[in-house]
């Protein structure tokens, strides 16, 4: 299938979801970040009521950069700080809940773990204990979680039943953040669902020390794209379309099903090298000339990581709408525009 027949089998990006979300109170944490973005313009095409929490102002963020900011109520606060978070779910009464805010960088994160224990530990049971204190007024709670909660494993890809093994600052955090979802859902009856997705691509994505945007930024420019690793990590790669939708389908069967408290897997189950996903990015710019540089330098990070997501598919009757090429294309396309226009 070619990416423009993708576009026409899957009409408007606002349709996946039909009207469910039409004038639903959504609160959204991190929505000034790349899923974050995309799942405010989703939604607002939903004609959802939508309040975020924002900490910093990034000015070329697609949050801002779009106007997006200016159609939704927006707090500034952090994470950290209980009483303003509580103070949001008191004061807007969201109906459904979606917390994407997290420190997301591995390198940070073994850098600073505190920093990233603050934002992805304490900032998630801060959300949680707001949601449970006002828990008459919140029907959907969707904790985003990652494949990293995992760690390393014998036996891939992983399920949901795979322990939670994490080592590293970055992945125990998000194994804690995973697991105190869990405990607020059985402990507190809390229609709490968590999200484990691999690693995220799509226009909109400023950080140009991950792969996919460094490598497009370098590929445009007429340079050859680095690679911090060894180049042979294998990992899940997900569109940040099949992401927005996998978030709202959680939103949305957590009302519908009895699942609280269960945690799923999103993948399109397709594992990639850097190397090989470098290799597809450089083919569909025509930059088959400029060639990797191996840095070799990554330290304290797993080798192997894919997912499985067999269960939501059974339960939940979600799969991924986009190839890894249609979704690199039309990243590719976006920041070809964000260039153009720099």
């Amino acid at each position: 299938m070619k990416c423009g027949e993708t576009k026409i089998l899957l009409g408007k990006f606002g349709d996946f979801m039909g009207n469910y979300f039409d004038d639903k109170s959504v609160f959204i944490t991190g929505a000034s970040g790349l899923i974050g973005s995309w799942l405010v313009k989703d939604l607002l095409n939903k004609k959802a009521q939508i309040t975020c929490l924002v900490r910093d102002f990034v000015p070329n963020s697609m949050f801002f950069s779009e106007g997006l900011d200016k159609k939704v109520n927006i707090v500034r606060a952090e994470l950290e700080d209980l009483y303003s978070i509580e103070r949001v779910i008191n004061e807007y009464q969201p109906e459904i809940v979606i917390h994407l805010g997290a420190q997301t960088i591995v390198g940070i994160a073994n850098n600073s773990p505190i920093g990233t224990f603050n934002s992805n530990i304490k900032g998630t049971w801060n959300l949680l204990e707001a949601c449970r204190l006002h828990d008459k007024t919140v029907k959907s709670i969707v904790i985003a979680s990652s494949d990293k909660a995992y760690g390393e494993q014998k036996q891939l890809p992983y399920t949901e039943e795979s322990p939670l093994l994490a080592t590293n600052p970055y992945d125990v955090s998000k194994s804690c953040a995973d697991m105190l979802a869990k405990s607020y859902a059985l402990t507190y009856n809390l229609p709490i669902t968590i999200s484990r997705c691999g690693n995220f691509f799509g226009g909109g994505d400023l950080n140009f020390s991950r792969i996919v945007p460094g490598t497009i930024k370098s590929a445009y420019f007429e340079k050859n794209p680095t690679i911090r690793s060894n180049g042979k990590y294998v990992r899940d790669y997900i569109y940040v379309k099949d992401a927005v939708n996998a978030y709202l389908t959680l939103a949305e069967k957590t009302q519908t099903l009895s699942i609280n408290g269960e945690a799923f897997n999103f993948s399109n189950e397709i594992q990639l090298t850097v190397l090989e996903l470098t290799a597809k990015i450089l083919h569909i710019m025509d930059k088959g000339n400029l060639k990797p540089i191996i840095k070799n330098e990554a330290k304290n990070e797993i080798l192997n990581q894919h997912l499985s997501s067999k269960k939501a598919k059974k339960i939940l009757g979600w799969e991924s709408k986009w190839k890894i090429e249609d979704g690199l294309k039309e990243t590719i396309g976006w920041y070809i525009n964000y260039f153009k226009n720099r």
